[in-house]
């Protein structure tokens, strides 16, 4: 059955909430845990699940994007499996206007995404952690005779406004699904009853709405009947679900893992000093699971009398008589000595600094007695001595030479060179 079933990853839009982190790549590119990118976690799911035909939607800012998929997804020649990368494009249908929202994206690449020859479309988000296997909502939205199903989580009072949050019967069919509610009558008609969790084995304890993943499986004809019939629904969550449950089945697969929308600075911070936790809520150690991304040819991590507490530490990074805690260090990350990186997010580097810097250039990596808190460190940055970096959800967003603060987190730019003594936060 997974043969018969395509993926589409939407790539996103100009992913304002993560600047600056996708001032220079689209969203999907952003790197995560060290040495994936975001766009690796849909992927891996569709290899996982036995899915071959997977296109990537993308608009904005998609070159690396573009080379990390290329350099990345390569099927055997008799597997018939691949990922191909649908860019924005101007068409005499289409008109020469941008994706509109997410179903619009879908609607005006869906002349080349029926070449994938498929019976039901899997669209996926390309900003997401987690784990799943599409087999298993493939299977609820076979047995369930559904025209689509969306894939639901349980979520808090709170939670539930940033999210579409259904009303769904016992039989896992929704009645209702309202995108982003901020009414307080309409959230409490939308409360899921204790029981339903129950009898699908979901825990809801403060947790009582279902709210939307953002993974949905279409049957193919209904998706672009659908897309095609109404030209003015530009997005899933807004028109198109809320509308299709008038004429079509619509139904819910519950889900009960780990997962997050990486949508915001803080989001995305969150998430990854999880990661270093003693229990993380996302394991990239699983065996039977793996996240795959793009192989490269490096040494091992040279740590030289380091302190090293609740890290994960990437290949090719070098680290000197430095003290390091809840940290991601990123491959091709440079520590000198005396340096404490402590809640930091360092992206590492695109190459190694083969050639010695010019006197008086500041060389890739963190210098020497460097203090940072509370940060996230960008591709290639170039961190003077005694430099103090201090990021507290006190501080206000500005920006600065090279750095900026979004959500009491500072984030030093790719490329950036902060000079030695400087102090932030």
């Amino acid at each position: 059955m997974m043969k018969q079933v395509g993926a589409i990853v939407l790539g996103g839009g100009r992913g304002s909430r993560l600047f600056p982190l996708t001032s220079v790549r689209a969203k999907p590119a952003v790197p995560v845990a060290g040495r994936y990118r975001l766009v690796d976690i849909p992927l891996s799911n569709c290899i996982h699940s036995g899915i071959q035909k997977v296109v990537v939607l993308t608009q904005f800012l998609s070159h690396s994007l573009h080379r990390h998929i290329n350099n990345t997804y390569r099927f055997d020649a008799f597997s018939q499996g691949s990922v191909e990368l649908l860019a924005a494009e101007q068409t005499e249908q289409t008109g020469d206007d941008w994706f509109q929202g997410t179903a619009d994206a879908v609607r005006k690449q869906i002349i080349h995404i029926r070449d994938m020859n498929v019976d039901h479309y899997l669209i996926l988000a390309g900003d997401q952690l987690y784990r799943m296997d599409y087999r298993t909502m493939l299977d609820t939205h076979i047995r369930k005779g559904a025209d689509i199903t969306v894939s639901a989580l349980p979520v808090s009072r709170r939670d539930a406004r940033g999210f579409g949050v259904m009303k769904v019967h016992a039989s896992g069919r929704i009645r209702r699904f309202v995108e982003k509610p901020t009414d307080e009558k309409t959230l409490d008609a939308l409360v899921t009853p204790a029981k339903l969790f129950d009898d699908v084995g979901l825990d809801g304890k403060g947790k009582p709405y279902l709210a939307s993943m953002g993974v949905y499986i279409f049957k193919k004809k209904v998706l672009e009947d659908l897309l095609e019939g109404h030209p003015d629904w530009t997005d899933f969550g807004k028109e198109v679900l809320p509308n299709a449950l008038k004429s079509h089945r619509v139904h819910a697969h519950m889900f009960n893992g780990f997962w997050e929308d990486i949508g915001t600075v803080r989001s995305y911070f969150d998430v990854h000093m999880a990661l270093t936790s003693k229990r993380p809520p996302f394991k990239f150690h699983d065996p039977d699971h793996a996240i795959f991304t793009h192989l490269r040819a490096l040494p091992g991590v040279r740590i030289e009398n380091a302190i090293i507490d609740n890290a994960i530490v990437c290949a090719g990074s070098c680290i000197s008589r430095a003290t390091i805690k809840d940290a991601i260090i990123g491959i091709r990350s440079i520590i000198h000595e005396g340096a404490r990186i402590e809640r930091c997010i360092m992206l590492g580097a695109d190459a190694f600094e083969t050639n010695r810097p010019r006197r008086g250039t500041i060389p890739m990596g963190v210098g020497k007695k460097s203090r940072i808190r509370n940060a996230i460190i960008d591709h290639n940055a170039r961190i003077g001595r005694g430099v103090v970096i201090r990021g507290n959800k006190r501080l206000r967003d500005q920006d600065g030479d090279g750095w900026v603060i979004r959500d009491g987190i500072v984030i030093v730019l790719k490329n950036a060179v902060i000079p030695h003594g400087t102090v932030i936060g």
